[in-house]
């Protein structure tokens, strides 16, 4: 029988960034494991399996003899001599840990199991460099209590978005055909990862609630159980997608009033089983009318009426409602330029504030429309103080290639994290430290990030976490065997987990995590260890080159200067400039014979500039103050309206477009020229995808640069073909 902690993955399905290799460090020594509980066991299955593969030793519950590594909580009695001399005096925290190195014993010391198995893990990804010279101790703890991934996968396959929807990786790792997939090893070895990079939570099914999904809150509860389960000895916790009609749906009732008694009635006796059955269960994901989904407005209530309905009934348990800020019109009229999509999200809930109760999670999307490329933060994340908030990101590639690009999103997230909603002289965080420099270009301050207001620093300013919302990401993760499609889409997942659990790190350094842990050398036959080698070097120089800038070679070839969309309407994959032109959905970049992109202002606008606080009120509104980045979300603007790059809107439009075409074909020849640094069958695979997307990229750039010049009637001034 294979030990309870050991995780088996079915051939072929990759390790992603956790292959045997990685645990070499700790499995070829000595260690010392102290703690009960089932995540302590965790840890020690996860040493003992690296000690069975590299020669090492690993004891549990007693001092028997030297050790090169002790892994304990401080609550263990008797802490031998290094770990008791570095444990601290205060509280470590829930999840955090501390790490040192004394006397040639490298010690991780918790105070409960989770950040005992975060510590681990901080050991594997430091491999050899944990067992080198003289360490500090090191207090690591998260910055976001809830680190959370959003599955969109749905159990039936829905006749358009098929089994998973904007999944860009296959098919449902939970779900097949309408019921669970049986074997839930591929499910634990998820969690693995997850617990590996910082996530604590997922949910498991599409927020749009289809029929099928919405029995998983009753009769098919027991599906949902198995798969809490099997993510439980990794501390994932389980959260549910539900229909806000379910009181209707499920219970035969006439009304799901979030105020009639008999609907509060229904959902407390509802919670209370899903308890019953899973107690450690998350709590609920909400998308409420949106886009066709049922809520509170069908029945004059607002959605402080239906998040606390939820709220109420979860409440007893210690469950959460992640209630989606995602409302907007999607009926709209294209020839109505007053009504803008970007202002829905404020209009509705930033009057609201106040009036959620605590265990309410508004999630509100990191732009203010739909994942672009390019957005400003969303001016909800200024406008509620009193609200408990979740920053939204899209790890799923919808926008930006689908995963057949590589698009390496951590550099586009952490200016979204650093940047300071009330700007660099706004209010400041309560712990002092400077905080990360945003895109604003500030540094050196304490102002409040994005990230703060995430982790709760506008609420009893403990810097605990608690009263913030956290991180959430909608998950590219499919049943392909490279389990996110692109063999490198896969850092967007590891860098998620990351910034999520510390979103001032640096994306070069993300990245450098995730190149060592995925592809850590084998050991040649008779070496204790693997050397660096010029050709190790080489790769990671291979990967920096394709992977560190890609975000914004592909802004370069796609939409431009932050006016977004220009995709297919319903794939949302390749070019259509007029595509969602002239449709009801509210993407229009109004480009005409004098000019491009969307008025926002006060002054001649829709006003959306006013939803934002100064100084961005300001700069936002101002056509010379406002980034070039930015300019086409808030400004139309002539053709021949000069840059503060000193180009003019259209020649930057055909420059960039030029080169990100050719920046995705010299990324290709990178690939080409790696080839034996590679798995040969991964190798191929990703040169099939840059394949993909320098035939997609030059396709970008000439369907642009020919749709601009035609409507402009201005030469490139290089002269170059556009047809």
């Amino acid at each position: 029988m294979p030990r309870r902690g050991l995780v088996t993955l079915p051939d072929p399905v990759h390790p992603a960034w956790l292959p045997p290799e990685a645990f070499r460090a700790i499995g070829s020594r000595r260690t010392l494991v102290l703690g009960d509980g089932l995540l302590a066991g965790t840890v020690y299955d996860e040493v003992a399996d690296a000690c069975a593969r590299h020669g090492g030793r690993v004891r549990r519950g007693a001092e028997d003899g030297p050790h090169d590594l002790v892994l304990a909580l401080t609550t263990a009695e008797p802490l031998p001599g290094v770990a008791g001399e570095v444990r601290p005096g205060s509280a470590i925290g829930a999840e955090g840990y501390v790490l040192a190195r004394r006397d040639g014993v490298t010690v991780v010391l918790a105070d409960e199991p989770a950040g005992l198995l975060y510590g681990l893990f901080h050991v594997v990804r430091l491999g050899e460099r944990a067992f080198a010279g003289e360490r500090q101790a090191e207090h690591h703890r998260p910055a976001m209590r809830r680190r959370m991934l959003d599955h969109w996968d749905n159990v039936d396959i829905h006749p358009v978005m098929g089994q998973v929807e904007r999944g860009y990786a296959g098919g449902s790792i939970f779900w097949r055909d309408g019921a669970p997939r049986g074997d839930l090893a591929r499910v634990r070895a998820y969690g693995r990862l997850l617990a590996a990079c910082g996530v604590n939570a997922i949910s498991v099914n599409n927020v749009n609630v289809h029929a099928t999904e919405a029995h998983l809150l009753t009769d098919r509860l027991g599906d949902v159980s198995a798969l809490a389960d099997v993510l439980r000895p990794y501390g994932i916790g389980v959260h549910l997608s539900v229909s806000f009609a379910s009181p209707v749906v499920l219970g035969g009732l006439a009304t799901a009033d979030p105020l009639d008694e008999d609907v509060r009635k229904w959902w407390a006796g509802v919670t209370e089983r899903v308890y019953d059955a899973i107690p450690d269960f998350g709590g609920y994901v909400v998308k409420a009318d949106s886009e066709g989904q049922p809520g509170p407005f069908a029945y004059g209530r607002d959605h402080a009426d239906g998040a606390n309905l939820l709220a109420e009934a979860l409440a007893p348990y210690g469950g959460v409602v992640h209630w989606r800020a995602f409302v907007y019109n999607h009926r709209q009229d294209w020839r109505d330029r007053s009504t803008d999509r970007a202002r829905a999200a404020y209009d509705h809930f930033a009057p609201l504030d106040g009036r959620f109760r605590d265990n309410v999670i508004l999630q509100v999307k990191h732009g203010p429309v739909d994942f672009q490329v390019r957005e400003p933060v969303s001016p909800v994340i200024a406008a509620m103080p009193a609200t408990r908030l979740a920053v939204e990101l899209q790890v799923t590639q919808e926008y930006t290639g689908q995963q057949r690009h590589v698009c390496y999103l951590p550099p586009m997230w952490r200016e979204v994290l650093g940047f300071r909603p009330w700007g660099p002289d706004g209010p400041s965080r309560p712990d002092g430290p400077d905080g990360p420099s945003g895109p604003d270009g500030s540094g050196g301050t304490a102002a409040v990030t994005v990230a703060d207001v995430a982790g709760g620093a506008l609420g009893d300013g403990d810097g605990d976490g608690d009263d913030g919302g956290g991180l959430v990401g909608v998950s590219n993760v499919g049943d392909d065997p490279y389990w996110t499609g692109h063999p490198l889409a896969q850092a967007n997942l590891y860098a998620f987990g990351r910034l999520a659990w510390a979103p001032e790190m640096d994306p070069a350094a993300i990245l450098d995590e995730w190149i060592d842990l995925t592809f850590a050398p084998a050991t040649a036959s008779g070496d204790a260890e693997p050397a660096e080698t010029a050709e190790t070097e080489r790769l990671r120089r291979t990967l920096h080159a394709i992977m560190g800038g890609s975000w914004r070679t592909y802004e370069r070839y796609t939409a431009p200067l932050g006016v977004g969309f220009m995709v297919r309407p319903g794939r949302h994959y390749g070019p259509d400039v007029d595509g969602y032109e002239y449709t009801p959905w509210g993407t229009y970049h109004f480009a005409d014979r004098d000019g491009v992109g969307v008025d926002r202002t006060r002054a001649t606008g829709t006003g959306f500039t006013g939803q934002y606080p100064p100084p961005w009120s300001q700069v936002y509104e101002s056509l010379d103050q406002c980034p070039d980045e930015l300019l086409l979300f808030f400004h139309h603007v002539p053709y021949g309206h000069v840059l503060h790059s000193g180009s003019t809107v259209i020649q930057h439009i055909y420059d960039t477009h030029f080169a990100g075409a050719e920046e995705a074909v010299e990324a290709r020849r990178r690939w080409e020229e790696a080839a034996g640094l590679f798995d040969p069958s991964l190798h191929a695979r990703v040169e099939r995808l840059l394949d993909e997307q320098v035939r997609c990229a030059e396709e970008w750039r000439d369907q642009v640069n020919a749709y601009f010049f035609r409507k402009s009637g201005v030469p490139d001034l290089r002269g170059r073909r556009i047809p």
